[in-house]
């Protein structure tokens, strides 16, 4: 059984080059607050989520959880879960993510072990560019059909589904608009609503 458990630092010596990180040495990592993901062998390192970012997460998981089990199309996790894509050693965490009924199988016991139907990033000011480069691409590249960027400092939400193995932007939703997926069957919200107080 591979353990979650993340206590001590290891010393800055023994810390692998970027590049050459794998599942041991990210499991060494503290489980101080702060998100460890590794790509393709890099470490990338993120602070605590802002409260704005969790008010926004929340309103969207909420939303997203009641249709999905009102309609009993599947199941949505929000952060911390970790999702190890076929082409990653590392598990990565999404901030929200849905799995149809006809993909449960990929729902292990420690993580998702495969490509979700949909996943949703929101802008940090501190990871912003890791969401739009290092993610876009990872996600464009392991098959996830659809992918929301949501920044709640312009009150926005991108959508962008899969089309011939490359991500197209579909739109992007301003505040008086509603959000509309094409994975979730029948789901809309309106963007303002992500991002009330």
């Amino acid at each position: 059984m591979i353990s979650t458990q993340r206590t001590t630092a290891p010393p800055i010596a023994a810390l692998p080059e970027q590049g050459q990180w794998m599942y041991d040495d990210w499991a060494r990592l503290p489980n101080d607050g702060f998100r460890y993901e590794v790509i393709d062998g890099a470490l990338f390192m993120a602070p605590p989520p802002a409260t704005a970012h969790q008010l926004s997460s929340g309103h969207l998981f909420n939303a997203m959880y009641n249709h999905v089990n009102a309609n009993k199309l599947g199941y949505v996790f929000d952060a911390p879960i970790g999702v190890q894509l076929p082409t990653q050693p590392v598990p990565i965490q999404p901030d929200i993510v849905f799995i149809s009924a006809a993909h449960k199988s990929i729902i292990g016991k420690q993580y998702i072990e495969g490509v979700p139907d949909l996943i949703v990033e929101i802008l940090s000011p501190s990871n912003w560019t890791f969401d739009r480069r290092e993610k876009f691409q990872l996600y464009q590249q392991s098959g996830v059909p659809e992918y929301w960027i949501v920044d709640y400092h312009t009150q926005t939400i991108e959508v962008f589904v899969l089309e011939e193995g490359e991500y197209a932007l579909i739109s992007k939703f301003g505040a008086s608009e509603k959000a509309a997926s094409r994975v979730l069957s029948g789901f809309e919200v309106t963007v303002a609503d992500i991002f009330r107080e």
